[in-house]
């Protein structure tokens, strides 16, 4: 099967999951508006890069992808908080994202940041609720003959509260929201100028951060051991890095209807970006295509078919839109 064909599939397949664990609309009740919200910014579109990666890292890990699939819909849910809590006014103030209205465009203001707050607290929710309520389910995953159910079935779920604890990690003050944070007070301070090491913890926990959290979480339910889950996070670390300075890259170098966002927006405000730091395009360019090799270079030392991850990771770091 050749790369597109095989991740139109999987994305397919990780769409899936998001939606069956998305109520809808009618169970919020009164709250249906609010239920509306939330899915209308959820399933406007996106790569669903997250939970593809989740799946991967369970493939690799000997993980079942289908247990895997509350941290999947969780993940998104989270990603796409971040999305429409990052285009309120407050923020970047941004009218359209994935080519369509931007949340408090179409729900209001305050509207847009219930949503955002409320996938945010579904997502633990989504993962919570993936928990069984006694050892009988896991039961069934002890082999045939096994004298220690109890002690299978206790692993299990110890793996997935360390799952749910790395989830929680990337995305909190320590990850994701720290990250934001720093972003945020440096463009309301007006200090669009931050030097090398800020803009790297920058762009390591605002961006990477919840791009190591489901290759971690993979290598979690799998059972790897703390080298190789650390291993996980160095591939999203260097992905993440990548990943956000290809987005300032086509901030200079691409279009509005290209990209279905704004452009240029970190040019006119003179912000500093790689772009800037580095000494211009070309320099950034070569410092992407440095820490994407770094992360397909780490795969070389996972055992399995690390292929489809590779390819994923390339088409992430080096695309054009």
């Amino acid at each position: 099967m050749g790369f597109e064909k095989e991740l139109r599939e999987k994305t397919a397949w990780v769409q899936d999951a998001i939606e069956d664990f998305f109520p809808e609309e009618e169970s919020a009740a009164f709250a249906g508006n609010l239920a509306k919200a939330m899915r209308y910014s959820l399933l406007a579109g996106g790569k669903r890069i997250r939970p593809l990666l989740l799946y991967e890292s369970c493939l690799l890990h000997r993980a079942d992808p289908d247990k895997a699939k509350p941290f999947m819909a969780a993940i998104e849910m989270i990603h796409t908080h971040s999305l429409i809590h990052d285009d309120l006014p407050a923020l970047d103030n941004d009218g359209l994202r994935r080519g369509k209205p931007t949340s408090h465009m179409v729900f209001g203001e305050a509207g847009a940041i219930l949503a955002g707050d409320a996938l945010l607290n579904y997502a633990y929710e989504t993962v919570l609720n993936g928990f069984p309520d006694s050892y009988e389910e896991d039961r069934a995953l002890a082999p045939a003959g096994c004298t220690v159910v109890r002690e299978v079935a206790a692993d299990h779920m110890a793996r997935r509260w360390r799952a749910l604890r790395i989830l929680a990690e990337k995305t909190g003050m320590h990850g994701m929201l720290g990250g934001q944070s720093v972003d945020v007070e440096n463009d309301k301070r007006g200090n669009l100028t931050p030097d090398r090491p800020m803009l790297e913890y920058i762009y390591e926990n605002k961006t990477a951060a919840l791009l190591e959290a489901p290759l971690m979480i993979g290598a979690v339910l799998g059972g790897a051991n703390p080298d190789e889950i650390r291993r996980m996070e160095i591939v999203g670390s260097r992905l993440g890095a990548a990943f956000q300075i290809r987005d300032d890259i086509l901030d200079v170098t691409s279009t509005e209807e290209v990209l279905g966002k704004p452009v240029q927006s970190d040019l006119t405000n003179e912000k500093q970006t790689f772009v800037s730091l580095a000494g211009g395009v070309q320099e950034a360019e070569k410092l992407v295509r440095r820490l994407t090799d770094e992360a397909v270079g780490l795969l070389e030392e996972v055992p399995g078919d690390t292929a489809f991850m590779k390819q994923l990771i390339q088409k992430m770091a080096l695309r054009s839109s």
